[in-house]
């Protein structure tokens, strides 16, 4: 990443985190963006969406435009452990500036929450937009079986939305490359400094 790249960014975040209100700009990932876009999935000179946000402090996904204006905010559920993710099943949804890697057709998908019900159909909804957020995998944004979710922490550290919001977000606004920013709460904020080591 050269110097323009990495003030553009910083200028960026600094403008998010003042849209949401939040006084702490996370951590930055950076990672390879994805760059072959399905024929079936608009471009995004189409749709004029240019980056998402998430903030789990105000449980939404909102969807900014190349002026930096909000088209779209849609309610969400996430990790049910506060703090940013540190390793594979730690139940937090990680936070920083990741990338959409690749949107895939979750319809027939099932997932065992281990509850002892076993394997739910249409637990990821209708797609699930894969996110590229190194070193974790997994995470991504995704559909649900059970829109009463929606507005809680109760993730295994997806995003996950209500089906016909996630229709309207892949069809309108969604593309392989697309920037993602993942803001944590004041609650998340303090608990991963708790872990931080003590010097």
């Amino acid at each position: 990443m050269n110097c323009k790249s990495i003030l553009l960014l910083g200028a960026i975040l600094l403008h998010v985190g003042n849209l949401l209100g939040e006084s702490t700009v996370p951590t930055v990932t950076s990672g390879t963006l994805a760059t072959a876009i399905p024929s079936d999935v608009p471009d995004e000179q189409e749709t004029k969406a240019h980056f998402i946000v998430i903030s789990k402090q105000k449980m939404q996904l909102t969807v900014y435009d190349f002026r930096s204006r909000a088209i779209a905010t849609y309610p969400i559920a996430c990790g049910k452990n506060y703090g940013d993710k540190r390793k594979p099943g730690d139940m937090k949804t990680p936070e920083g500036f990741f990338s959409v890697q690749q949107i895939q057709d979750a319809s027939s998908w099932t997932h065992d929450f281990k509850d002892g019900k076993g394997d739910i159909a249409g637990a990821y909804g209708p797609w699930f937009v894969r996110l590229l957020t190194p070193p974790h995998q997994g995470i991504g944004i995704h559909g649900t079986h059970d829109e009463s979710s929606i507005g809680t922490r109760v993730t295994e550290g997806c995003i996950r939305m209500r089906n016909d919001d996630l229709r309207e977000l892949v069809r309108r606004f969604v593309y392989p490359g697309m920037p993602v920013f993942i803001f944590g709460s004041d609650r998340d904020i303090r608990a991963t400094a708790d872990l931080a080591p003590q010097h």
